[in-house]
């Protein structure tokens, strides 16, 4: 073989191995191609964030964010025949269902922090709101001064519940917190009398007086004791994947999609989106 045949076809073969090099798919991407298959944990009661909406169907904000995403996931894979499994995750077990790889993105009502970035990995921001009381129309607890020697429930293994005892002790108060392991029993222990509010992200709160009832039965506090922005969460460390849902979710905010989808899942308790979330959806416009 010539000089020039023999350059030419290691530089074919070059080019091949950085063809291939370019297109090789590694952690949940390669998962995902491999098994045919993406799984979305969801929280069944964070309405209007994420929901069982009947027959284990789930809805909600978060979740159609993430069906953009695995719509954009099968698009970058070329395999519009991949599979869409919808998984029920707990506060508890949701963190651990992303570091065992039995989903693959988590949608729901969570905050991003930085403990929890050491076990999970976050897409960018989707939404911003704070802790809250929710209290029944007939005893309204306006704040958490209003609190004072009443019983309050939270969840537990969120960042609620410690939010909400940092701040009973910085006002030295005597309040009775009451865990509970789920939004659905604090808010069937709220409807039975059984404590006097309940506290949660606000947005989750907004979430229960639209489905449990509308405004006539609660009351919502208008004041915040904590700042709650939320993401996606994704396995830590698998820039690619997350990639795929940064470009998502800037493309929505950029497009303007990202109010439509907004109005959908709160459009009944207020169509106007507050102006920390429409400051919000302007930063994580980023560029393509």
């Amino acid at each position: 073989m010539s000089l020039r045949k023999l350059v030419l076809a290691f530089t074919l073969l070059c080019l091949s191995v950085s063809a291939n090099a370019a297109v090789e798919l590694v952690q949940t991407l390669k998962r995902i191609n491999d098994s045919g298959e993406i799984n979305i944990g969801y929280r069944v009661d964070q309405t209007p964030m994420s929901f069982d909406s009947g027959a284990n169907k789930a809805a909600g904000y978060s979740v159609e964010l993430c069906n953009h995403i695995a719509a954009a996931v099968k698009q970058k894979l070329s395999r519009p025949d991949i599979r869409i499994n919808y998984l029920p995750v707990t506060a508890e077990s949701r963190f651990g269902a992303i570091e065992s790889g039995r989903i693959d993105i988590l949608c729901g009502a969570t905050t991003r922090t930085l403990s929890r970035a050491e076990i999970v990995g976050f897409t960018q921001s989707t939404f911003v709101t704070g802790g809250s009381l929710l209290s029944r129309k007939a005893a309204v607890v306006e704040n958490l001064e209003g609190l004072e020697g009443k019983r309050v429930a939270v969840v537990t293994n969120t960042t609620t519940i410690e939010s909400l005892s940092n701040a009973i002790e910085k006002l030295a108060i005597d309040v009775e917190v009451v865990p509970v392991g789920s939004t659905r029993e604090g808010m069937d222990m709220l409807d039975s009398k059984n404590i006097d509010a309940f506290a949660a992200d606000q947005v989750v709160l907004i979430g229960q007086i639209i489905s449990r009832g509308g405004r006539e039965r609660y009351a919502l506090s208008s004041e915040l004791f904590s700042f709650e922005p939320f993401a996606l969460a994704v396995p830590r460390g698998d820039a690619d994947f997350q990639l795929v849902a940064d470009r998502v979710l800037s493309q929505l905010n950029r497009s303007g999609r990202i109010g439509d989808i907004y109005k959908r899942w709160f459009g009944s308790f207020g169509e106007q989106l507050p102006s920390g979330l429409k400051a919000l959806y302007q930063l994580n416009a980023t560029p393509p």
